[in-house]
């Protein structure tokens, strides 16, 4: 399993204090990109939050998934959370140890006090010490809050004095980065009022029942009931246990809103969006608990042509740090068509450069502190399908064609703009989790992206 280490150094750590004015959060930065390039310790926000604890209990939500392994519970590296401003918001996001719950809360700009914020992306200190006083806050006495050293201090700090070293395998990245685009098929399926929220989140069994079949949720008047049988509005729920992040904001909802993608009867990912005042708490949950983000595939067409990355890196270049991502907008400054940049931000998804907003539908710009291009570089199916393209292995013959895999042959059909295969992975999965190697290597000759012989 390849990996690699990520380094995060911090002038300090980040604290909690007591001032004359009120608490002080000081939240400290590890190196980030911003619209003037890379900083070491850029500063994003200083101000004072509209509802600070129920601020507090969600950084710790946020904090709670990165450090958790939902399956096979070992004690995992814990990356620290990366926050990004967009201006008129602050989004605290990360990433479990299994690579099967992503996580992020939006503090919006009534929850900043209309404050705006700095540009970029970076990772946050959150420590043992901070958390254990973060969890003792009681009431809303004001509270100040800086991400990234104050101004005065900018010109002063002279190296890191906390440093940390955690090992991210390729599938963890490839997973953070593919969650975002999973969610970029969900719609809204169900949504509860606060009080409703709180009695179906509680309600829900704490035993993990790995091995059992997923359960299912409809909505039924103003809650939401178990299904054996997923109909049309059903929500996957696999593994409910991996909601208990929302429990530290639960009694502060005053909503809670269901998304995931039509059903067909198999296991999903869905999203589960508590609102609060001035902000939100999403938590995207992964089709299986055993199985995370990474392998679900669904985003490899998409990185298969030349032509993608090339539309991929214009793009780039015209994001802002905006909050919201207009496709139509892009497509005018591009000159590409609407399908061309949809591709487009779904490769830049994979690479960490955009996420996804369940609630407000639309991708935003963001840079994941680390580097999410090489996972992609290394997926084993895009790197199999490469190989098989540039070996001559694909023949082509009309809708079909034949692919040459070690002593094997195997036969790619077309139909409806959908390959299918006579491998196992087809056989298995029937496209659920993305092309095989087979059929991108077929794509790939098809689009140009790699040579072949024509029957």
């Amino acid at each position: 399993m390849t990996r690699s280490v990520q380094a995060l150094a911090y002038a300090r750590p980040s604290s909690l204090e007591s001032t004359a004015s009120g608490r002080l959060l000081g939240l400290e930065t590890a190196g980030g990109t911003t619209p003037r390039g890379t900083e070491v310790h850029p500063h994003f926000f200083a101000g004072f939050l509209a509802a600070p604890q129920i601020a507090a209990r969600g950084l710790l939500a946020v904090a709670d998934v990165a450090a958790a392994r939902y399956y096979q519970r070992t004690r995992p590296g814990s990356l620290d959370p990366v926050v990004t401003g967009n201006g008129d918001r602050l989004r605290f996001e990360s990433f479990s140890g299994c690579g099967g719950v992503y996580a992020r809360l939006d503090v919006l700009d009534e929850g900043l006090g209309g404050t705006e914020t700095g540009h970029g992306t970076t990772n946050v200190d959150v420590n043992d010490r901070l958390r254990e006083a973060l969890s003792r806050m009681t009431g809303d006495d004001p509270m100040h809050l800086r991400v990234g050293p104050d101004e005065m201090a900018v010109s002063t700090l002279g190296g890191s004095v906390v440093e940390k070293k955690v090992p991210l395998p390729d599938r963890w990245l490839r997973g953070f980065a593919e969650a975002q685009v999973a969610s970029a098929r969900f719609d809204l399926r169900a949504e509860l009022t606060g009080t409703e929220a709180v009695r179906f989140l509680r309600g829900l069994p704490r035993a993990q029942n790995r091995g059992r079949s997923p359960l299912w949720v409809v909505q039924a008047g103003r809650t939401l009931r178990p299904t054996a049988r997923p109909g049309m509005g059903a929500v996957c729920l696999p593994g409910p246990d991996r909601l208990v992040a929302l429990e530290r904001v639960l009694r502060f909802a005053t909503a809670l809103r269901v998304y995931g993608p039509v059903p067909d009867g198999m296991s999903a990912p869905s999203a589960w969006e508590l609102t609060l005042p001035g902000m939100r708490l999403t938590l995207t949950l992964s089709p299986d608990p055993a199985r995370g983000f990474s392998g679900e595939g669904g985003v490899l067409e998409a990185l298969a042509t030349d032509d993608a990355a090339a539309d991929a890196e214009l793009i780039a270049v015209l994001l802002a740090w905006e909050p919201r991502i207009d496709p139509a907008d892009l497509a005018e400054q591009s000159g590409l068509t609407a399908g061309r940049v949809r591709a487009a931000l779904t490769r830049l998804g994979t690479a960490g450069r955009v996420g996804y907003d369940v609630a407000d539908a639309a991708y935003f710009h963001r840079e994941l502190p680390y580097d999410a291009d090489r996972a992609e570089r290394h997926n084993p199916r895009l790197v199999s399908a490469r190989r098989l393209a540039a070996q001559g292995a694909v023949t082509l013959d009309r809708e079909k064609a034949t692919v040459v895999s070690g002593e094997r042959r195997y036969r790619v059909r077309e139909a409806d703009g959908v390959l299918s295969c006579t491998c196992t992975w087809w056989t298995d999965y029937r496209g659920r989790r993305g092309p095989c190697k087979h059929a991108l290597a077929v794509r790939m000759v098809r689009r140009g992206a790699g040579g072949a012989s024509a029957a």
